[in-house]
Formats: C-alpha cells, sequence, structure tokens
C-alpha cells in the first residue's frame, strides 16, 4: 500500500509558488539587490533573484526571478539595449558622471553626419576595455576596489558585439550625444562613452542611461517598483509573468506518462528515440545573441508548466538538469 501511494505520488507534479517572473523599472538611486530585497518582502520568500546588474544611476528594465523561476536565469538568452547621453569634453575617472573629472578638453566642431561615420568604429564585434571601476575581477580581486584604494591598472579588453548604434541626436553647443544601443551581455556602455570621446579627441562619460531591453524583457513588461512597507495585501503585490514565452529559443518536450514523470522527478533519462516527434525543436533567429539552442530542452508538465531544464543527448534522450519538485 505505501509503494503504491509513494508511486501516484510521485507522478503528481506540484509546482511550487510564486513563480515566473516580475519586470521592475528600476528607480535611479537604488542598486539591483537593493529591489531584490524590496521583492522578498513583498512575496515573503528569499529565493528571488535579479537577470542583469544595473548601476545605481542607471534606470529602466531589471528582469526579477520569483521563486524557482530563479533557476531559470541563466538559460535566458538576447541582447541588451539602452539609451543613453554621452557627455563630451571631458573624462572621469568612473567613465560616467558618478566620478571625479580627471581631464577635459573642448569638443570640436562636427557635423551628425560626420559624428554618425565616426561611430562605423564601434558598430560589429570590437574589444572593449570594461572601466576601472567595475565588477570585474582582476588578480583575484573585484577592480572597482584596486580603483577606490587608487591603484594603477590596466583590464584586458574584451570581445563584446554592438548590433545596433543608432545616433538619435547631437548638440553641439551642450556637446551632447542621445544614443541607442543594442549589444551582447558584457558591454559596457560606460566604456563606449569613455572611447567615443577618446576617438573624437576631447573625452567624454556617460551622463545618463537606460535599459530598455534585457533578454526578452521590453519595457511594455514594466511596472514600478513596490512601495517600502511593513505589509503587503495580496491585492497589493505585483502581477507575476509566465516565464514560459521568455524561453522560446530552447526546444521542448512535453511529459505525457506516469512513467515520463516518475523518471523526470527521480532524475533519471528519459529515452524519446520512438517519440522524437514530441521534441519541439526551437524557432531559429538570425541574431547571434537570440539563436536557437537545440541542446538545452525546457521541460513541461502536461498543463504547459515548466517543470526544468534537460539535456538533449545522442538526439534520443531528454537527461535532466535543473528538475523542479525533484524527489
Amino acid at each position: 500500500m505505501n509503494n503504491l501511494l509513494y508511486e501516484l505520488q510521485s507522478t503528481i507534479i506540484v509546482l511550487e509558488k510564486p513563480f515566473g517572473f516580475v519586470v521592475i523599472d528600476k528607480p535611479a538611486g537604488l542598486t539591483s539587490h537593493d529591489c531584490v530585497n524590496r521583492l522578498r518582502k513583498v512575496f515573503g520568500i528569499k529565493k528571488i533573484g535579479h537577470g542583469g546588474t544595473l548601476d545605481p544611476s542607471v534606470t529602466g528594465v531589471l528582469p526579477i526571478a520569483i521563486g524557482n523561476a530563479t533557476r531559470l536565469i541563466p538559460y535566458l538568452q538576447g541582447s541588451k539595449a539602452y539609451k543613453g547621453i554621452i557627455q563630451l569634453g571631458s573624462s572621469t575617472n568612473t567613465d560616467d558622471m558618478q566620478g571625479e573629472v580627471i581631464k577635459s578638453k573642448n569638443w570640436p566642431l562636427i557635423s551628425k553626419n560626420n559624428l554618425n561615420n565616426l561611430l562605423d568604429n564601434f558598430r560589429g564585434e570590437i574589444l572593449q576595455r570594461p572601466p576601472m571601476f567595475s565588477s570585474v575581477h582582476f588578480q583575484g580581486e573585484r577592480a572597482y576596489k584596486k580603483a577606490r584604494r587608487g591603484e594603477k591598472f590596466d583590464l584586458t579588453p574584451k570581445k563584446i558585439t554592438i548590433n545596433k548604434l543608432n545616433l538619435i541626436s547631437w548638440s553641439q553647443n551642450e556637446g551632447e550625444l542621445l544614443i541607442e544601443v543594442d549589444c551582447s551581455t558584457g558591454t559596457y556602455i560606460r566604456s563606449l562613452a569613455r572611447d567615443i570621446g577618446d576617438k573624437i579627441g576631447c573625452g567624454g562619460y556617460l551622463k545618463s542611461l537606460r535599459r530598455i531591453k534585457a533578454y526578452s524583457f521590453y519595457e511594455n513588461h514594466l511596472i514600478s517598483l513596490p512601495k517600502r512597507l511593513e505589509f503587503y495585501p495580496e491585492e497589493n503585490k505585483p502581477t507575476i509573468i509566465n516565464p514560459n514565452k521568455f524561453f522560446e529559443h530552447l526546444t521542448s518536450f512535453k511529459l505525457s506518462s506516469k512513467e515520463e514523470i516518475l523518471n523526470w522527478r527521480t532524475g533519471r533519462e528519459i529515452n524519446i528515440q520512438n517519440n522524437i516527434e514530441r521534441l519541439k525543436l526551437a524557432r531559429k533567429d538570425d541574431n547571434e545573441e537570440n539563436r536557437s539552442d537545440n541542446r538545452k530542452v525546457l521541460v513541461f508538465d502536461e498543463d504547459k508548466n515548466i517543470v526544468g531544464i534537460a539535456d538533449l543527448e545522442e538526439d534520443i534522450k531528454i537527461k535532466p538538469k535543473v528538475v523542479f519538485n525533484a524527489i
């Protein structure tokens, strides 16, 4: 009787709630972790994490995973996009307006057309040196810690991709460029501002920045960060977005039998050699950042709820990697 009950319970997947994503319009002055802490209080759980750090001064799209969705963050895919203002004529030690001005020089008389042509140097795949005040590891320590102590060092340039770099406007009087950038993960817009200023010959820094896209999260998904309260009634809690739509770049598979569910929950491989047609291949995308991944498999239950992530091995085996409600 006990074995029968265990087997029956093992084939029923009860998903942990809450589960999904909340996309915060991060206000200036708060860290990404501040926003996470606020939502931990809102939902009353600790299992909450963000999908990409924004500097305190930066506003905009901050995806935050709720509950077991935190385990899906590594499988998000896509580029980041920003809109920002570059101030020419000065360089700062942080490459943004939060730092100290270390040199100044008048910007030249330059047309918007010539400026746009100059930006060709930063379009496509380029090498970029991270800011000294950044979280990049250098000699076993975060770079910003060394920079705060006044240490001098050179960070290794990293390969990044600028998919789009649009010059929206140029003010000759103010020396300000309004740009929109779509770029690979790991790109520093502060470094881009610095390098554009250096290329023009007068220096430059990032004056303001807003993220308008992260992975498959856009501004239309945004909600305001909930206010700081001691208690959050259910009606005051943000609506959580179903995560399914943000993982369309992954191949998918739906469990359909008690045996498959039992194998899945106990971490055993599922052989689909005789059911290969049930494997739904990911859609293809010309953008390298959004390329389909047919080796990672998003696994659903019969109700199309995500129950985890698997590796596709030998084209016929589903090997559990991330299992929700494992036994």
